[in-house]
């Protein structure tokens, strides 16, 4: 891509004071330039980087002068200027870096003058007293000190007054920094301060080491001694100062560290001492007195965790680990430094502290790394893999590397790359590749799980030191594991990562390896077909990311490989396009070209040119059916390596042909992406058009080009323009009446980015601009796209007419100004919620119109003179204070009538509007440059009070017990009487009569209801209409509530946008502000009085959203008082919460209403980095509250805190700061899921689902036992140390109660909660021996759990157990649990326990026959020794076992096990034995001998669905080849089965008929799908006879789901085999079959059996007709009208999915046959149906009718040859492509004169316009929230266009025309009288209807379009002339 424009670098100038010009005018001299007039003429520069030239020129003056200069006194003059500008620059100006450069240049003969200005400078600056002044002198010494030997001259001079000062200045500070305590803002810059001080200390004794070197200064009276000394003390006060910033301690733990090492002697004995503090083993004795004088804090036996951590970093970045300078001491303080280190690691969990240790562990193994290469022999053995201190390295990497923060994941990945490199080195000489340490490490990580982030960047480092073929060899199938995983796109980018680290060094290895280059197929094998594969046929998903993260990074290394990709998917792409599924060998090619063409490894115009694909390939791209596809075409189309390629015509076409089909996507993320390449295309047209202006202007360059380009710039100029010129066409014709919303967001997201590109820089010729496609019509569409639903559209309509606001107002005229102004005022007090939002767009469009106060506002407000001569007064501002100023008038006003009746404001005036109005205005002004300033201040102070006087009127509504009062729609007048009582109980500010009676108010005639003041006193009138002039209103309960809380919300939005919009003013001069201290304060205590009174949640989420405006200005804010009034509040509502005083008014239902709202904005709005004290605080109060020590205090607080904590642990914004809570959290629910108040239990139980999500992650599939959201137990352990003896101890005390020999019932409700956190976690192959929180513990108290009474906690058990035993242990714990399992003889058997205990026995089978290490030989001992094991205690699966649910139990533990061991029996495993057994359970039970129980047996139905399994996977398996054809007798025994299917289908039981059913359809699917192999017919013997059966049980099946079943096995069966019995089984001839089955679809209820049966019908039909047997003309009549049915509007999803499959099944024999089979109208009646469903909103319908056309296209292919059809095509396109068939079609029967009346028909469509408009007055106020006919997708127009397209291409192709047609006749006078009759309901509508009567004004737009095309094809068709304008066309 081209170089962006550099940012332009400010520099401020430096100006110099007068004496200081006075003195460089005396020496400067006019003639010749010397150094003075060279200083002088800088100085007067204004500009910063004009003056750097000039002090370049500096050093060359200087270096011309002589050698006696140096006693000029000008020269001394100049440098003292010099010295006092260098001081003088701020640290960040670049001046400063240029003069000191020039100045390390002086000649030596200048240098001590230099010095001595230099020095007279500093001491200056140095005597500076303001502590906030010393921030500068800082600056200057710390720049004196780096590169610039002038300064660091200048220092070593002052060397004593510097340190001096340094002392003073970090005492100072610090006092400064006590005294400001609570003052953060402060405090945060004098922290700063003291960081810089801290680190020039250090920087003084590291650069000016000459000066602390020798060791005169070592005396103790001599002062550097004693200034050293200061500086130590202070920075170890500093590293145990807690109350510090973090960055200030780990900087002293540094400084201390250096300053030490600079004063201690002997050094050799340093390291010692730095061990001895880091162990807390100090002994005073051999330690020097000034060290424990200054340090003795340090010297303590316990030091603060933090501390011992920086004193560690200090350690290791300070001392000298190279070159083993420390010796032995080194060593041992080296290995002391991580075993502190990995100590803390348990007990720091707070994240920056976390974060800090894992960067300190990296620099320790940097260090380790360093030290060992010059370390001793014993070092060696001490850092080896093996040794102790690695090994627990790894335990804190196994554990860290999924840790939630990214830092901390990134630095365990830096730590386990630097051990393995300290292992390699402490190896060397012995071969890495065979080395134990990395074998055993190798394949430890490879047996982990996939999910295991940790897993991609160990194996990466481990890669990088064994190989890649190494790691193959230990499994080849590797990189498609890694592929499989990357559908998930949180793994995505670690799983490309590693695979890029993978086949980078396997090609290294290759090309190192071999000579020859025949191993390039290899590599192709192994990284790039697999690819290749899943892009043609793998998930969507994942072919997605693959192409995202993997396929650029596999070009970029190999380039080469992208000709073997071509070519490969070439070769299939046209038999493989594709499906709405998958990509095909079609959309991989295009993602591969795209991705290639991005990174700029191919050229467009290559590809086309080599043939590589052809255009009409990229069309079917562009259209394809799958969305991804669509986006790779276009993305290859778009996307350039350089942003200045021209854009070619093919190019132009083919995106406007994109545009043509692809605006109306449903899915957001494609319109997104879309908008985004369109983005990228016209940037590229912008930025080419630019080179190609140059090249026109420089025709010189015009014959170079010659060669390269064959197209004209001019040339392509002008196809620029007349292209962008086509796109704005397009896209604003496609903002037409009816159009869908996607429709327009497209199209209105790619028109805003076009005015964006193409906006014209001052003096830059513009390819094109969009101010010159506008004219009056188009911003008429903008304006009205204000109207539409949705938000999202009005945004963008409301920002592209901000872009082009000039030329919108210049097109309108000042009475359509008007009438829009009228519009938006009445919209703003409309019943409707959405019409405020509409009223507020057009407002603040409206307040940028010059005009608008003389055309609009004049009428309303009176006109101020003063206005229009204060003309430096915006326009915006001026019209805002105007219209706000009405608004406020006219809420004033309603507020006082509101206060009379709450009941008429709620249904003839709601004010929430007006409101949602001003807010809007408010929130688009500059606050920042306000002119009239007055004006405004009294303009707030009038909304604030608005604001509570209008909270006054409807707050005792929300606040009512309950506010939500009636049922939503109750318009009856019963409601009346209701509604009375609730406001009988609120007492609202109501004065008059209407709460004594029924309501009914009645909406006057318009002219009465124009003006409020007008409102009459309405008498009171009965339920019966009076007349239709008059409509009734029933005030609804609902109404009222709306009214109510939307007022709320806007009042506290309006509140919020006060606060927000003038902090700056407030707080800086609270005088000058436009809002006072006083007021803020106010309007805080409103937002606390709502937040903790309100009930209705609507009102207290809204007031939330205003009061978290407000706590975000405080806690910015300069003022004292109000900084501290989020702590106040804090402290006042957790005291009131904790004292449950009885007249508290705090609501105590309701998940505590709105206080947990309140708490959480006064936490969010708290600094994050600071040290969130507030935070701290309000934890530890809610958790001691949350689970209370004695019980007997009140519950109310218990509740409160439980639903507080709930809210604070779902707040994202809390971040990690509330992580070290969690273990208190989950504590708290626990005990508070035991409480014996329900309030408690309900709490708890809501709190602890908050924490589960808040530890694992939110839950992204439906699987509940999905690997994703789970942890090792390790890992949660070690980040919730608390909770492993607190569950433990639970688990205890639960399961304590279950083995208790008494049988009474114990339940134990927190046994729910506690397997469900351990049921997450899960162990890992990593968990190594130094792990003190083992799993171990847990696994006999989950068995045991498995005895209790409650089912569904023994099915939790066995679930929760599978976690806790690793794969290799699963065969043990099976076995023993099943030893434990009693005998048929034992005297005691508890059925509960064996029930538990075969749970658990199942679910470990699941996971160990489901696992991945399913080869290995001990895998078949332990499955051998299983199901031995199973064999003996058998009794429980048969008859002796009277306890059906654990007969059912153990059957299934069977089923699984029959259903995998017949997987086993392919690979050679023989279980006959095992089969022979299972013979045996099924002849013994009660299927074979006949079911003596009835139904109501407990767990009867489950032991048969059970045994009926058991039967069917035995079938399935037996009469499988193995067994069919095996010699043994065994085998022959089995062979025969001891009950058929037959047997099943015949049961009394349909749940067992049901199952046996779903057997059979799924062998009949697998049949049909070829999935069973050649020889494999193993299914079909079990098949064979049975159609007798199916036919007779359609006609008998009394259950649904059984004979739903039967007819979908009819469906799949061959009709050849079944129409031969109908006869015999159920005496019906084929054709009676078809009525019998047309008549299901008529009388059934259930639409799953109309659909299946209509299904059957239609294959018989075509069945009967292509075998030529005659079928009734009504019978097919009845069917093509059940199709017509069933494709109607309303019905449901699986009907028209029916309907759309029948259809396809008909197409080639019905729709497109040469002959017309079921004649013209039936054959288009059936295409009707087509071209409903392609234009249906459900995306699956739209999907399955393509398909149709996919046929279509299909065979005309074949017929027509070898011509490239568009068959895999989206909804748009099938469309379109449908009327094109159609009319081919129609020529093809001849029967256009028949059938084009009939498709205008289609277009005028069958609308009954009186009806409809009639039908759609009274109900429009019926629903409150209705936004009437909301568009998604379907749009009327756009088939008319098409349809209308197609016609008149065959109009004028066949020269048709039908001048006396009486068809056509007839169509004329309905489409004549229509028109008249939409004129005049158009007519009959109020001004600008498109606001007020949106649905209606839209409905008759898209009819008035409708007929004036069918008109116009009508007369083209009447008039006899058509042919001879055709030839004078010609």
């Amino acid at each position: 891509m081209v170089l962006k424009k550099k940012k332009e670098i400010q520099v401020d100038a430096f100006i110099l004071d007068h004496q200081q010009l006075e003195k460089l005018q005396r020496f400067s001299k006019a003639e010749e330039q010397n150094l003075a007039s060279l200083l002088l003429h800088c100085a007067q520069l204004s500009n910063g980087i004009q003056q750097i030239q000039c002090i370049k020129q500096i050093m060359p003056l200087v270096k011309k002068m002589d050698q006696n200069s140096a006693c000029d006194p000008m020269v001394k003059a100049c440098l003292d200027i010099l010295g006092e500008t260098y001081f003088a620059l701020g640290v960040k100006n670049p001046l400063k870096k240029v003069l000191a450069s020039s100045l390390n240049g002086l000649p030596e003969q200048f240098m001590t003058l230099a010095v001595q200005s230099f020095v007279c400078c500093l001491r200056e600056e140095l005597k500076t007293t303001d502590i906030y002044l010393y921030r500068k002198v800082l600056d200057n010494l710390a720049s004196c000190m780096e590169d610039f030997s002038l300064g660091r001259a200048s220092i070593k001079n002052l060397f004593e007054e510097v340190l001096q000062f340094l002392q003073k200045s970090l005492v100072d500070i610090q006092e400064e920094n006590r005294q400001n305590h609570g003052n953060h803002i402060v405090q945060t810059q004098l922290m700063h301060d003291l960081l810089i001080a801290i680190k020039v200390s250090m920087m003084l004794v590291q650069k000016l080491q000459e000066n602390t070197q020798g060791s005169l200064w070592k005396h103790h009276e001599s002062f550097v001694w004693q200034s050293m000394c200061s500086l130590l003390k202070s920075s170890a006060n500093f590293l145990m100062d807690a109350t510090l910033l973090q960055t200030v301690q780990t900087t002293s733990g540094l400084a201390v560290i250096l300053f030490t090492k600079a004063m201690y002697e002997p050094v050799e004995e340093l390291p010692s001492l730095v061990s001895d503090l880091l162990l807390g083993s100090m002994k005073h004795a051999g330690v020097p007195a000034w060290f424990v004088s200054n340090c003795g804090t340090l010297c303590t036996e316990e030091l603060p965790d933090s501390v011992l951590l920086f004193l560690c970093h200090g350690a290791l970045a300070m001392l000298e680990w190279k070159n083993g300078s420390m010796g032995e001491n080194g060593e041992k303080l080296l290995l002391d430094i991580v075993s502190v280190l990995l100590s803390l690691s348990s007990e720091l969990k707070e994240s920056s502290t976390a974060t800090s240790l894992s960067r300190i562990l990296a620099i320790w193994t940097s260090s380790a790394l360093a030290a060992l290469v010059s370390g001793s022999p014993n070092l060696k053995i001490k850092l080896n893999g093996n040794s102790d201190i690695i090994g627990k390295l790894l335990e804190y990497i196994y554990t860290h590397w999924e840790h939630p923060l990214d830092a901390v994941r990134h630095q365990t990945k830096l730590i386990f790359k630097n051990l393995l490199q300290i292992h390699r080195t402490t190896i060397t000489g012995s071969n890495e590749k065979s080395d134990p340490f990395f074998a055993r490490l190798t394949k430890r990580l490879l047996s982990l799980e996939w999910h295991v982030k940790g897993k991609y960047a160990s194996l990466g480092c481990l890669v990088e030191c064994v190989g890649t073929e190494n790691i193959l060899q230990l499994d080849r199938t590797i990189p498609g594991q890694i592929l499989d995983v990357m559908n998930d796109q949180s793994l995505a980018p670690y799983a490309s990562d590693l695979l890029e680290t993978m086949f980078t060094n396997h090609k290294a290895h290759f090309t190192s390896s071999f000579q020859e280059s025949t191993w390039i197929d290899q590599w192709h094998d192994i990284w790039v077909s697999p690819l290749l594969v899943i892009l043609c046929e793998g998930n969507p998903d994942q072919a997605t990311y693959i192409i995202d993260y993997y396929l650029p990074k596999l070009l970029r290394y190999s380039p080469d490989s992208l000709s073997y990709m071509i070519r490969i998917l070439q070769a299939s792409a046209d038999a493989n396009l594709g499906s709405c599924r998958t990509r095909g060998a079609l959309g991989a090619l295009m993602a591969c070209l795209r991705t290639a063409r991005a990174h700029g490894h191919l050229e467009l115009s290559n590809i086309m040119s080599n043939g590589l694909v052809s255009t009409a390939y990229i069309k079917q791209g562009l259209v394809h059916q799958h969305n991804q596809v669509c986006i790779d075409a276009l993305g290859l189309l778009c996307e350039t390596h350089r942003s200045t390629e021209i854009v070619s015509m093919e190019e132009m076409e083919l995106i406007q042909f994109f545009i043509m089909y692809n605006l109306n996507s449903q899915s957001p993320s494609v319109r997104q992406q879309i908008c985004s390449l369109l983005r990228k295309l016209f940037c590229r047209i912008q930025e080419s058009s630019q080179v190609l202006y140059k090249l026109e202007q420089n025709k010189t360059k015009q014959e170079l080009l010659g060669n390269s380009s064959k197209r004209h710039p001019l040339g392509i100029l002008q196809q620029y323009k007349d292209f962008m010129s086509s796109v704005c066409d397009r896209l604003f014709e496609a903002l037409f009446p009816g159009s869908s919303h996607p429709t327009r967001f497209s199209a209105l997201s790619i028109l805003g980015s076009i005015a964006e590109i193409f906006s014209v820089p001052k003096g830059e010729a513009q390819v094109f601009q969009l101010d010159q496609e506008i004219d009056s019509t188009r911003v008429r569409t903008l304006i009205q796209c204000f109207a539409s639903t949705f938000e999202e559209v009005k945004v963008l309509a409301f920002e592209l007419l901000m872009k082009l606001h000039d030329v919108a107002f210049n097109l309108q005229d000042s009475e359509n100004l008007d009438l829009l102004f009228q519009a938006a005022m009445d919209l703003s007090t409309s019943t409707k919620p959405y019409d405020c939002v509409t009223a507020s767009y057009l407002l603040n469009f409206l307040v940028h119109h010059k005009g608008l106060e003389h055309i609009c506002l004049g009428k309303y407000v009176e006109h101020k003179p003063w206005m229009d001569e204060n003309t430096s007064v915006s326009t915006v501002e001026k019209n805002t204070l105007a219209v706000i100023k009405l608004l406020l008038v006219n809420v004033e006003e309603e507020i006082f009538h509101a206060k009379k009746s709450l009941l008429q404001a709620a249904a003839s005036f709601p004010i929430y509007g007006r409101v949602h109005c001003i807010t809007g205005a408010l929130q688009q002004l500059p606050f920042n440059n306000l002119t009239l300033v007055a004006e405004w201040k009294e303009m707030v102070a009038r909304l604030i009070l608005m604001s509570y006087k209008l909270s006054a009127v409807v707050s005792p509504v929300v606040q009512s017990s309950s506010p939500e009062g009636l049922i939503p729609m109750d318009s009856d007048s019963e409601s009346a009487g209701r509604l009375q009582m609730i406001l009988h109980e609120i007492q609202p500010q109501d004065t008059n009569d209407y709460f004594l009676q029924a309501k009914i108010l009645k909406e006057h005639c318009k002219a009465e209801s124009e003006k409020l003041a007008d409102h009459r006193p309405v008498e009171n009138i009965c339920t019966e209409m009076r007349g239709k002039e008059r409509q009734t209103c029933d005030v609804t309960a609902q109404m009222v509530l709306v009214c109510c809380w939307r007022s709320m919300k806007e009042v506290s939005l309006l509140l919020g946008t006060l606060c927000k919009l003038l902090p700056s003013q407030a707080a800086s001069e609270p005088s000058d502000g436009l809002i006072t201290v006083e007021q803020v304060k106010n309007i805080g205590d409103y937002f606390k009085h709502h937040l903790l009174q309100s009930r209705h949640r609507g009102a207290f989420e809204l007031a939330y959203a205003g009061f978290v405006q407000l706590t975000e200005m405080l806690s910015r804010c300069n003022s004292e008082s109000l900084r501290k009034m989020p702590e106040q509040w804090l402290s006042c509502v957790l005291e009131e919460i904790k004292s449950c005083d009885p007249s508290s008014t705090l609501c105590a239902t309701r998940r505590s209403a709105g206080i947990p709202f309140y708490i959480q904005a006064l936490l969010a709005s708290e600094p994050k980095k600071g040290k969130t004290d507030l935070l701290k605080m309000t934890m530890k109060e809610l958790i001691s509250l949350a689970a209370p020590l004695n019980e007997s205090s009140s519950v109310i607080p218990q509740v409160h805190a439980l639903n507080i904590l709930r809210a604070l642990f779902r707040d994202t914004r809390l971040g990690e700061n509330i992580m070290p809570y969690v273990a208190d959290g989950i504590q708290a629910a626990i005990l508070g899921f035991m409480s014996p108040v329900w309030a408690v239990r309900n709490s708890s139980t809501l709190l602890f689902s908050a924490l589960i999500t808040r530890i694992f992650g939110v839950k992204r599939g439906k699987d509940e036992n999905s690997k994703k959201n789970r942890m090792t137990g390790r890992e949660f352990f070690s980040r919730f140390p608390s909770l492993y003896p607190f569950l433990l101890k639970q688990l205890e005390v639960v399961t304590s109660t279950l083995n208790s020999e008494a049988e009474e019932l114990k339940i134990h409700p927190s046994l729910f909660l506690l397997l469900l956190i351990l049921g997450r976690l899960y162990p890992s192959p990593m968990d190594g021996t130094y792990s003190a929180l083992s799993m171990a513990p847990f696994v006999p108290f989950i068995i045991r759990c498995g005895h209790s009474p409650v089912y569904r906690s023994r099915e939790m058990s066995g679930r929760a157990l599978v976690p806790f035993v690793m794969v290799n242990e699963v065969p043990h714990t099976v076995l023993s649990l099943l030893e434990g399992l009693p005998d048929s003889t034992s005297p005691c058997i508890r059925q509960n326990n064996i029930h538990g205990t075969l749970l658990q026995v199942f679910h470990l089978l699941q996971s160990y026959l489901e696992s991945k290490q399913l080869v290995s030989s001990d895998f078949q001992q332990g499955l051998g020794d299983i199901v031995t094991c199973i064999g003996t205690k058998l009794w429980l699966a048969k008859r002796p076992n009277p306890c059906l649910v654990t007969r059912a139990a153990y059957l299934d533990v069977l089923v699984m096990l029959s259903t995998h061991l017949g997987k086993f029996q392919k690979q050679g495993m023989q279980f006959f034995g095992f089969w022979e057994e299972m013979n045996g359970v099924i002849s013994d039970s009660e299927l074979v001998s006949g079911i003596p129980y009835s139904s109501a047996i407990p767990g009867l139905i489950q032991y048969l669905q059970s045994i009926t399994k058991l039967a069917i996977s035995v079938l399935s398996v037996t009469a499988g080849p193995d067994i069919q054809s095996s010699s043994s007798p065994v085998a022959k025994k089995i062979a025969k089965p001891s009950l058929s299917i037959a047997h099943l289908l015949h049961c009394e039981f349909h749940e067992v008929r049901l199952l046996a059913l779903e057997a059979i359809l799924l062998w009949l699917k697998q049949i049909n799908s070829k999935q069973i192999a050649e020889g494999g017919g193993s299914v079909l013997c079990l098949l064979i006879d049975l159609e007798g059966t199916f036919l007779t049980m359609a006609l008998k099946e009394k259950n649904l789901q059984c004979f739903c079943k039967v007819l979908e096995i009819l469906c799949n069966m061959d009709l050849r085999n079944v129409l031969p019995k109908t006869e015999c089984s159920i005496k019906m001839n084929p054709n009676e079959l078809l009525t019998w089955s047309l008549n299901i679809v008529d009388i059934s209820n259930s639409t799953e059996i109309q659909s299946i049966a209509l299904k059957f019908a239609s294959k018989l039909v075509i069945h009967l007709l292509q075998n030529h047997q005659q079928i009734s003309e009504v019978v097919l009549k009845k069917w093509v009208q059940l199709i017509v049915y069933f494709c109607g509007d309303e019905q449901q999803t699986e009907m028209l999915l029916a309907a759309a499959e029948v259809l396809k099944s008909v197409t080639t024999f019905l729709l497109i046959n040469e002959k017309l089979i079921l004649g013209l109208s039936d054959t288009l009646a059936v295409w009707k149906c087509v071209v409903l469903l392609l234009q249906n909103e459900d995306l699956v319908v739209r999907d399955a009718a393509t398909e149709v056309i996919q046929v279509a296209q299909s065979e005309k292919k074949i017929s027509k040859g070898t011509e490239f059809a568009l068959r895999i095509v989206n909804a748009p396109m099938a469309l379109d492509l449908a009327f094109g068939i159609l009319c081919e079609l129609l020529q093809r029967w001849g029967e256009i004169r028949a059938g084009v009346p009939i498709l205008l028909e289609w277009l005028l469509g069958d609308s009954d316009l009186k009806r409809d408009s009639e039908t759609s007055a009274p109900e429009e106020d019926d629903y409150l929230f209705d936004k009437g006919e909301v568009n998604f997708w379907g749009e009327k127009l756009t088939h008319v266009r098409q349809l209308s397209k197609h016609l008149l291409q065959l109009i004028s192709m066949t020269h048709l025309t039908l001048p006396d047609h009486g068809e056509l006749n007839r169509l004329s006078r309905i489409a004549l009288d229509q028109a008249q009759l939409v004129g005049h309901l158009l007519r009959a509508l109020r001004p600008t209807p498109e606001f007020s009567k949106t649905a209606e004004f839209t409905r008759l737009a898209i009819q008035n379009e409708r007929i004036s095309v069918c008109l116009k094809i009508l007369n083209l068709l009447k008039s006899d002339d058509t042919c001879k304008n055709e030839n004078l066309e010609k």
